[in-house]
C-alpha cells in the first residue's frame, strides 16, 4: 500500500510539474511554437518522462485548457447558492480576478485558441461551456424575473464579466507597464476587484 501511496504522489508532482511548464509554453509560444521537448525542458524532465504521462502534444495541450476551465467552472458555483447578484456576482467577480491574478498564463492559452477558432477545443465550447452557460443565464434571468436587477441579456452580462476579469490576465503586461513596471500590490488588487464589482453591480441595477 505504501509503494503505490509513493507512487500516485510521484505521480501527481510530476504531472503538475509538467502542467506548469506547459501551460507557460502555450501562452508563450502557443500551440503550432510548442513542442514536447520545450516543455521538458521548462519543467527539468527528460522528454520520455512528458510521454510517459502525455502520448501527444494535443493530449497535454488539452489537458492544459481542461485545468483552467475547471477553475472558471468553479469560480460560480456561488451562483446557485446565492440570494440575487450582488451576492452571486460579487463573489464571481472576486473569484474570476483572483484567477487572473494566479493563473495568467492558463487565461492566455485559452484566449489564444479562441482567437484562432478553437481547432483544439470546439466541442468544449459546443458542450461544456454551452451546458455551463445556460445555467447561469438561467439563475440571471430569476433574478430578473424576482426584480432584483435590471431587465437584460444573461450572456451578454457574462460575456463583459469575462471580457473585464480575464483583461488582468491576457493583458497583464500592458498593466504592469501602465503601473510603472511592477505587477499589482495587494491593495491595486483590492481595489481592482471592487472597482469592476461596483461598475457592474451599479450598471445592472442590483444596487444604487
Amino acid at each position: 500500500m505504501a509503494k503505490v501511496q509513493k507512487r500516485q504522489k510521484i505521480r501527481a508532482e510530476n504531472e503538475k510539474l509538467i502542467l506548469t511548464a506547459a501551460e507557460k509554453v502555450f501562452a508563450e509560444a502557443g500551440f503550432g511554437g510548442a513542442t514536447m521537448q520545450l516543455i521538458a525542458d521548462m519543467a527539468g524532465l527528460p522528454k520520455a518522462n512528458l510521454h510517459y504521462y502525455f502520448a501527444t502534444k494535443e493530449e497535454l495541450y488539452r489537458r492544459v485548457v481542461q485545468e483552467i476551465f475547471e477553475i472558471w467552472l468553479h469560480a460560480a458555483d456561488v451562483f446557485e447558492d446565492s440570494a440575487g447578484p450582488v451576492e452571486g456576482i460579487g463573489a464571481y467577480i472576486d473569484a474570476k480576478m483572483e484567477i487572473s491574478r494566479r493563473f495568467p498564463e492558463g487565461s492566455k492559452v485559452w484566449a489564444a485558441e479562441v482567437m484562432h477558432g478553437a481547432p483544439v477545443i470546439q466541442d468544449y465550447l459546443e458542450t461544456t461551456l454551452r451546458e455551463w452557460t445556460d445555467g447561469r443565464v438561467s439563475v440571471i434571468n430569476r433574478w430578473i424575473a424576482e426584480g432584483k436587477m435590471a431587465p437584460l441579456n444573461p450572456e451578454y452580462l457574462l460575456y463583459l464579466m469575462w471580457a473585464t476579469t480575464q483583461h488582468y490576465a491576457d493583458f497583464n503586461h500592458q498593466i504592469n507597464t501602465l503601473n510603472n513596471g511592477k505587477k499589482l500590490s495587494d491593495a491595486q488588487w483590492a481595489e481592482a476587484k471592487q472597482t469592476v464589482k461596483s461598475i457592474i453591480l451599479r450598471g445592472i441595477g442590483a444596487v444604487q
